[in-house]
């Protein structure tokens, strides 16, 4: 039971260190790398390409750009990283199954990367723009304060590009067009890897509780035969 907590304890501490250290790593050179709009083709359907974005992921935005909707949104993250890590703990304490740990621990993850770049990038970076490569503290402090953050992007897989058919309008169109990052890529593997084997995933508990139950009827069984064959006295 100790050793099974301990493998769960070192899951998700290890899927987390690494999904920071990797997703910060990879802000912390595009940041001081790249302008904003700056591109370099990996290959033909998979592009670095930096972008900044005030919202969600994939560049979502809650209420318009520099006002109360990015506050907001960095505090709805805070409290969610603090129940899902609420929810990781209580899983491990309770013997989930490691899937579902890990699963969890790739959103948990995720959602701190995106926090912390709202939370101090603004104050330790100077501002990107298309003509300008932003400096690691510069002189005249950051572009903007706690929780108000830009979160950097750069990950752009263009899978396919070309126009609709005319009765869907003839309008050209870009597959996959969003630009996110490694937190964002994080959250939505942790999803759809539940989505996809959320029957071993959840089920895993159900199966020991049935072999327990079902133990705990041959045991019944065999003392009753025990207590039928003893002889009379």
């Amino acid at each position: 039971m100790m050793e099974s907590k301990n493998k769960m304890w070192w899951i998700a501490a290890f899927t987390v260190a690494l999904v920071l250290l990797v997703d910060q790593w990879v802000k912390f050179y595009v940041k001081t790398h790249f302008a904003i709009g700056d591109q370099y083709d990996v290959t033909s359907w998979f592009k670095i390409h930096f972008v900044e974005n005030e919202g969600m992921a994939f560049g979502w935005k809650l209420g318009p750009s520099g006002t109360w909707g990015k506050l907001v949104l960095s505090l709805f993250r805070i409290v969610a990283v603090f129940f899902i890590g609420r929810f990781i703990v209580r899983l491990i304490k309770t013997e989930a199954t490691p899937g579902l740990v890990f699963c969890l621990s790739l959103i948990f993850a995720g959602a701190i990367g995106n926090i912390l770049d709202s939370l101090y990038f603004g104050r330790i970076f100077s501002a990107s723009t298309p003509f300008d490569i932003a400096t690691l503290f510069p002189k005249g402090g950051g572009y903007a304060n706690i929780l108000h953050g830009k979160v950097v992007d750069m990950l752009y897989f263009p899978l396919f590009e070309g126009y609709l058919p005319k009765w869907l309008g003839g309008a050209y169109f870009t597959f996959f067009d969003p630009v996110f990052n490694i937190a964002d890529a994080s959250i939505s593997v942790g999803v759809a890897l539940m989505l996809l084997f959320h029957r071993s995933i959840f089920d895993n508990n159900k199966e020991e509780e049935l072999n327990l139950s079902e133990n705990e009827e041959s045991n019944i069984v065999l003392n009753n035969q025990e207590s039928t064959e003893l002889p009379n006295a």
